[in-house]
């Protein structure tokens, strides 16, 4: 079952990598039903780009969220972190409501809104956590969480306007 999604449909080109540049292109979440993840991130619209079987205990499936540079890959022998360890992915998104709404549709279990006490970013697990989106839905302010079947966590995070030199 190896295959790799040469349309690359819906895929956003990237410029190279220049000398002195460091770009992420890949975080690698570990799952334990590679078949559950892989129908998970595919029902909220995330593309395949490749669901590789190297041999019996290596497999490797890519996806991409939409509009990302960044893809995640999880898979058969691919890390020994144990599933579901990871936390804190983030997805940047124009408008959180919007986005949410989008991803229940689609089957997530996500939050609701909310923001930090502080006004900056958010603390870890649900402390100072406030309900609703931050004041005049502020840029970088507003959260929702969502885990995948595993429970690696992720969080939306909304913004309208980036910081100078993003």
């Amino acid at each position: 079952m190896s295959s790799v999604d040469a349309s690359r449909e819906g895929a956003v080109a990237s410029a190279p990598v220049e000398p002195g540049e460091f770009k992420l292109e890949v975080v690698v979440l570990p799952v334990a039903d590679v078949d559950r993840a892989k129908r998970f991130y595919e029902g909220l619209g995330w593309r395949l780009d490749a669901d590789l079987v190297v041999n019996d205990g290596y497999r490797v499936v890519q996806l991409t969220p939409p509009g990302s540079g960044c893809s995640i890959i999880f898979g058969d022998g691919v890390t020994s972190a144990p599933p579901g360890s990871c936390e804190g992915l983030q997805l940047s998104v124009y408008d959180i409501d919007e986005a949410r709404a989008d991803l229940i549709e689609r089957g997530a279990d996500v939050s609701e809104p909310f923001h930090d006490a502080t006004g900056i970013f958010h603390h870890a697990g649900r402390e100072a956590r406030l309900s609703g989106p931050a004041p005049e839905h502020a840029d970088y302010g507003s959260f929702a969480a969502f885990s995948d079947p595993d429970g690696n966590g992720w969080l939306l995070q909304e913004i309208k306007a980036r910081l100078p030199g993003r």
